[in-house]
Order: C-alpha cells, then structure tokens, then sequence
C-alpha cells in the first residue's frame, strides 16, 4: 500500500493484481446506478478515517443499500481476490478504515434501518450503519437506552463500534461494546451469512461473537446487530474534584476503586486539557486545577445519595483541593459536555494532533502521567491527556504542526513510547480505538511472535486470501523481526514485562 502524508514510504504489504475495468463492469452489475464510485474527485472523501495522517485513495468505492448488495461485492471482489476494506462513520482514529490502494472500499453507510426496538427484551435490532446515539433516541420512549457510549457517539456507528470494541465515559459500570451486543449478522468474504452469538442467555459452541468485537473488519462484513438495552436509572449525579498536583488526582481514582465504588463514569483531564475545553465548552471546570475527575453516580436517589457522599469522603481524603456536586440534569449534562467535547477542544488550539489510545492498570495512573510529562519535554510537543480513568484507558492528544518539518515523527516517536510504557507498566496497547496502522509495528512490543503467527492462523481460518481489511490490526512476522532489530532487543519473540507490572 502506498502511502501519501507523512507516512509515506511507511507501509509495505503483498500487491494484488486487479483488473479494474473488470471489477467496475461486474459491480455496476449489482449496484443501484450510483452505488459505484470511480473518479477520483468522487473517492476523495473516503481516502482516510478520523486518523487523518493516513491517506489513501481506493481503487473503487462500493455504496451498498443492503446485505443482497453487500454479499453480491463480496462474491465478487472474492473470486477475482480484491481487497475489500469496510467503513461506517470513519471516525476511528487508528487508520483501521483507510482504504487500499488496490481494493474496493465499501461504505455500509446507507444501512442505517432499526429494525426492532423491544422494550420487554431490552433488544434493539439494527444495521451497521446506525449511529450510537440514534439508538438511544429510539430506546428512550420505553425508558431505556444503549449504554456504550464514545464521545463520537452522535456520528459514529454501531458497525464501527462492534468492529472496535468502544467504549464510552459509562464503560466502567455498564462495559464495553463486547458486554452490551447479544449478537452479530455478518457476511463472510465469500458471501456466506454467519451469525455470531445468539439473543439468548448463550450460545452453542465457541464464543465467537467475543471474537469478532473488535476484530476491525478483518473476519467478517457486519450487516445487522442485535444491542442489549439498559433501563435509564432515576437519578444520576456528577461529582467534579479539582487537584493541585495530577498525581493526587491519579491516585484517587486507585482509592476510589480500591473502596468497593464503581461509579457509572470515572474520567480524569489535565490542565492543558481543560484550558483547552473550558473556552470552548463553558462547563464550569476549575481553570486553576493540574487535573479534575469527574465521577458519575446513578441508581435510585437513595442509592445516589449514599455513593456521592462516599465518593466525596475518599476524594477530600485524596487530597482534593475542591469538590463540586451537580444539583440538576441540565448540569450534570453540562459537567459531562466538556469531557465529550475534549477532542474537538484540543483540535481548536492546534493544527493537528494524535490521539494516543492505551490502557494502564489504575494503580500506574501516576506513573504515567509523569512519565507522559518528562516525554512531553523531552520531544518538545505539549500533550493534553483525557482518561477513561476508571480502566486506566489512557487517550494522550499529542499535538503538532504537520507543516513544520519532522514535527509528525516526533509525535510518532513521542506516541510509540507511550504505548511501550504501556506495556512495561502491566497494560495493553489499545483500549477501544483499535489497533488499525497506527499501532501495527507496536503490537510487536505486546506480543510475541508465537502469538501473533496463532493470529494469523484465526485470521486464515475466516479469510484464506487475507483479501479482508489487509495490513491491518496483526503484523506479518517479517514486520515484527524488523520492530524488535530496530527496538534493539536481543532475540525476537522475547517476552516484555515490567518488574512491577
């Protein structure tokens, strides 16, 4: 794949020997009139996902209006061995929707049907093309709604959220996109119908609808997915804590935890931040503060009121230099508006930045926010950091100007250290944006070459030709060789871990 921007040169993979012409008579064979695009001004739009540094026009673009039309592309992008690479919304932020330079990109915008919403299940039934939020508005006559929640949520979709396992601020209580989906309707890249979990309590067999949560398109085209409900809760409340030091506030979030309280929301941002939120959002955050959290409770008001005060209570005797409680929906709704609104904020105080995605254990918290402050000094870039502080999900916005000349690298570099700290403090690589090209390389840092050749293997056994989302999420062997010469480690395949982690 070649690759334009600063990641030119970056990505080298297996070429596929397409005949266009071919391709384009076959498809326009199966698609409404304008379900085809070809042109390049007509492609343009589709040559990257949210993470923009990745560009790349697609050989075509598939505009599908339902899964007869989805499994007609791909019997035939099978047989004549095209790379298909599938899109939502395109809001990820790991690349794992960037086109191919050889394949058919297939945009499954336009299934955007609920199909049921049942209030005595607690199921809704969607295509993939639906976005989170519109499930909740569908839900909310019967007093129920769709918990996960990223901050996307008003344009992303529930496709995009299968195939990255997201999140939201509400994840620590209620779970990721993997707790709250009962079952997957996908096509294979042969255009076989498969289902993946059931709307029962279990399913026969292997567990493979937990499989394809998060797979990012590399085991199955998804065409329809039943979400499990959530009752709205009576009351919810949002405690606001400010810190003069961001390790006190680090270290709340442990002693939160550690208390036996699971908040429906526990998220944390430091003072750059907030500065670059508090303008933009008006949420009343403490200006003066190194860092807030914010901390939701919800259930009946009895049950509200008592976590609050417990919340309060371990807060002040983290050292908290001023506690704030919302008194009202419409405040709680404004507190949890600026942390919604972190990544437009920071995106308003600087031409471009990466938005860094790892997961740490909690009690490491502190660690790495000093750690992230010395590698903020060391690479000359600032760094505003939002947390899912609950799980430890890290989200680092390192900022730069592509225009200044070797500014993109030392964001690369500055972002690739954060994710091997990660890996060094006990956590992981990614936390809900995926790993996509952003974090291909690196997944050499988590996993040895034995796990990754046993990836390979599950990759094979749904898409022999690999022709589905190719070069994305596991690296070949031969790439991950190349990471550990580079990284200077001994011998490949050698297991990485933190004495303390």
């Amino acid at each position: 794949m070649k690759m334009e921007g600063p990641l030119e040169g970056a990505i080298v993979e297996r070429s596929f020997a397409v005949d266009r012409p071919t391709l384009i008579r076959r498809l326009r064979a199966v698609l409404p009139a304008q379900g085809l695009l070809a042109e390049e001004e007509d492609m343009r739009p589709y040559d990257c996902d949210g993470l923009t540094a990745y560009r790349q026009l697609p050989l075509l673009v598939a505009l599908p209006e339902n899964e007869s039309q989805v499994q007609a592309i791909l019997r035939i992008c099978h047989q004549l061995r095209v790379p298909v690479v599938p899109r939502g919304a395109a809001t990820g932020l790991s690349g794992g929707a960037t086109p191919h330079a050889d394949g058919v990109l297939v945009s499954l915008a336009k299934l955007k049907r609920i199909i049921t919403v049942d209030p005595l299940s607690r199921t809704a039934v969607v295509q993939p093309g639906v976005r989170n939020l519109a499930v909740s508005e569908a839900a909310a006559p019967y007093g129920l709604y769709y918990a996960p929640d990223p901050s996307s949520q008003i344009a992303c979709t529930i496709g995009g959220n299968v195939a990255e396992n997201s999140g939201g601020v509400h994840c620590l209580k209620y779970g990721l996109t993997v707790h709250n989906v009962l079952c997957v309707r996908g096509l294979t890249i042969e255009g076989e119908v498969v289902e993946f979990g059931n709307a029962a309590l279990d399913a026969p067999g292997y567990d493979l609808l937990a499989l394809l949560n998060g797979s990012e398109g590399l085991l199955a085209m998804i065409t329809e997915v039943t979400v499990r409900l959530t009752p709205k809760p009576e009351l919810a409340q949002v405690v606001i804590a400010s810190f003069d030091d961001i390790r006190k506030a680090g270290d709340a979030v442990a002693s939160i935890i550690a208390a036996g309280i699971i908040p429906a929301g526990l998220e944390m941002m430091d003072q750059k931040a907030i500065h670059a939120v508090e303008p933009y959002v008006n949420a009343g955050y403490d200006m003066s503060a190194q860092a807030i959290l914010l901390c939701e409770s919800d259930g009946t008001p009895e049950e509200v009121a008592e976590e609050i005060a417990r919340m309060t209570e371990v807060l002040a005797d983290s050292g908290a230099a001023g506690i704030r409680v919302s008194q009202n929906e419409a405040e709680r709704l404004k507190f949890w508006a600026g942390r919604k609104a972190a990544f437009p904020a920071v995106g308003r105080v600087t031409p471009d930045y990466l938005c860094m995605d790892g997961t740490i254990p909690r009690k490491r918290l502190a660690e790495m926010l000093t750690a992230i402050a010395e590698l903020s000094l060391k690479y000359g870039l600032r760094c505003a950091n939002v947390f899912h502080a609950g799980d430890g999900n890290l989200h680092p916005l390192i900022m730069y100007d592509a225009n200044q000349p070797g500014e993109f690298d030392r964001a690369a570099a500055f972002g690739a250290e954060i994710l091997q700290l990660s890996v060094r403090f006990g956590g992981t690589i990614t936390g809900e944006h995926g790993v996509g090209l952003e974090k291909i390389d690196v997944m050499a840092e988590q996993f040895t070459q034995a796990e990754i050749a046993a990836f390979h293997r599950i990759k094979a056994a749904f898409d022999e030709h690999g022709l589905l989302n190719p070069g994305k999420g596991v690296p070949t062997l031969a790439r991950c060789r190349e990471y550990t010469l580079a990284r200077g480690h001994a011998a490949a395949g050698t297991v990485r871990s933190s004495p303390g982690g």
